[in-house]
């Protein structure tokens, strides 16, 4: 099963999809009767980029909680990979706050 693996290329990965998959359920929920393409269209276009900095922000609770089940199964490693991914997130986020 993939929660007994310690790898840090792994945590990687999973680091990098779980808010991918946050995003695609905040869409879901927020906007449900848009397309994926309008969707993403108004979260990129949006003056401030409020709405993807929010939703982005929620999507990281998923590795928030990866990264709690890694490190009470004492799989360090993949947690370190889910941890530096979670990081890039939120220097993205950071850059599209201040910049946008």
């Amino acid at each position: 099963m993939i929660f007994k693996k310690d790898n840090l290329v792994l945590g990687l990965i999973l680091g990098f999809i779980a808010p991918v998959l946050g995003l695609v359920i905040f869409k879901i929920k927020r906007f449900g009767i848009f397309t994926y393409k309008e969707t993403f269209q108004f979260l990129l276009y949006q003056p401030g980029h409020g709405m993807i900095t929010a939703a982005l922000t929620v999507s990281l609770l998923l590795n928030a909680l990866l990264f709690t089940i890694y490190i009470n199964t004492n799989k360090d490693n993949t947690a370190i990979g889910i941890f530096i991914s979670t990081i890039i997130y939120a220097v993205i986020l950071l850059l599209m706050k201040t910049l946008g």
